[in-house]
């Protein structure tokens, strides 16, 4: 089984004048989805918005929301 050690194991072999260049290769076998700060902050900036709603009007929310994306994606097309 392939683990970091082995990989690991493998790179101590790289001749120090390829380094910069493998280091390079790994860069870009690195998700390019990470998330940014400016993306974390604008997440978390809906934390608590639906804190000043009382019980029965989140209640009505999510079952609105539920039946509205059960009729957006519950269609049926033809390919």
């Amino acid at each position: 089984m392939l683990t970091i050690n082995t990989i690991l194991e493998e790179i101590k072999d790289v001749p120090i004048n390829r380094l910069k260049k493998l280091f390079q290769y790994v860069s870009t076998l690195k998700s390019k989805t990470l998330p940014t700060e400016s993306l974390r902050k604008k997440i978390l900036s809906y934390g608590g918005s639906f804190k000043d709603l009382n019980n029965k009007d989140y209640t009505d929310f999510i079952n609105y929301t539920k039946k509205s994306r059960a009729k957006m994606f519950d269609r049926k097309f033809k390919l």
